[in-house]
């Protein structure tokens, strides 16, 4: 069952109330909107946007009731200009950007998100994207995919992963996560056992930051945001790796800098002891919230 991250502390920091406009920008399983749309109600209005049409349906089932208060659409938060655009919305006073792989995905071993579920090599949020984590593992140059689980995985192996990897592809296409998950396990090999996390962790994270191009959105999506929001008006991000969090706070800095925002939080809020323990999805979540400046 979906559980929304950290909620109690967002919904503190967002500082909602009646009459709000509000932006989801991963509305997911509805967990944070259903809390969102409970305090902008009476004249409320809530924007959910999430990339995966799939979680757009949840989403869309869970919140039926909302009535003209609540709109879904399908469409990554980087493009959160274009929504706001067409449904006329000008300003916001809240917005919540809650980044990452979800739940679902990791649960569907059809999307190619999991390691523990064999499945065809995705990995893509939005199924309309061009290129899926297949493409990049077999058809990216050895040298760029050892640049690719560097950069965006952070793996100490990512020349031996990547050469392993050129290795098998070029024997037959690597073509699910199973096989892949394999070719990783044999190029580090008997150093698995000494891992604190699977040794094919940090590799299917630079595929899904690479296919999806997380931090570009990430970024384009938090500047964005900032730009609709009113004086006084909120931000939340939730984030849930280094690579991540260091965007939002350089992005919330620059602002900070600018005059633009005032930051409220001076560290990244972590998950209460009780809140890890019961969902392990939020253990490696990290919360920074900033306001709009100005009168």
């Amino acid at each position: 069952m979906h559980q929304p991250v950290m909620l109690e502390e967002v919904i503190g920091y967002l500082n909602l109330k009646p009459g709000d406009r509000a932006l989801d920008g991963t509305i997911g399983g509805g967990g944070h909107a259903i809390e969102i749309l409970k305090r902008i109600k009476p004249g409320g209005m809530l924007i959910g946007l999430d990339a995966d049409a799939s979680a757009v349906n949840i989403a869309g089932d869970k919140l039926s009731e909302s009535g003209p208060c609540l709109k879904i659409v399908n469409e990554n938060f980087r493009n959160l200009d274009l929504v706001l655009s067409e449904e006329g919305i000008t300003a916001l006073d809240a917005v919540l950007l809650d980044v990452g792989v979800s739940s679902y995905h990791l649960e569907d071993g059809s999307r190619g998100f999991s390691i523990q579920r064999d499945g065809p090599l995705d990995m893509r949020m939005d199924p309309r994207l061009k290129f899926s984590a297949r493409d990049i593992v077999n058809r990216c140059k050895e040298s760029e995919l050892a640049e690719i689980i560097r950069k965006f995985g952070e793996e100490r192996f990512y020349r031996r992963i990547a050469g392993r990897i050129a290795e098998e592809r070029a024997k037959k296409p690597i073509e699910t996560t199973g096989e892949l998950k394999d070719v990783i396990y044999r190029a580090v090999g008997g150093r698995r056992g000494y891992m604190r996390i699977d040794p094919a962790t940090r590799t299917f994270q630079a595929l899904r930051i690479a296919v999806n191009d997380e931090l570009g959105a990430l970024e384009d999506g938090i500047n964005k945001a900032v730009s609709y929001l009113k004086p006084g008006g909120r931000i939340c991000v939730i984030s849930f790796h280094s690579l991540e969090d260091r965007i939002v706070k350089n992005c919330f800095r620059e602002c900070s800098v600018k005059g633009i925002l005032k930051i409220l939080t001076k560290k990244p809020l972590r998950p209460s002891d009780a809140e890890a323990a019961s969902n392990p999805r939020a253990r490696s979540a990290r919360l920074r919230a900033a306001e709009r400046c100005g009168v």
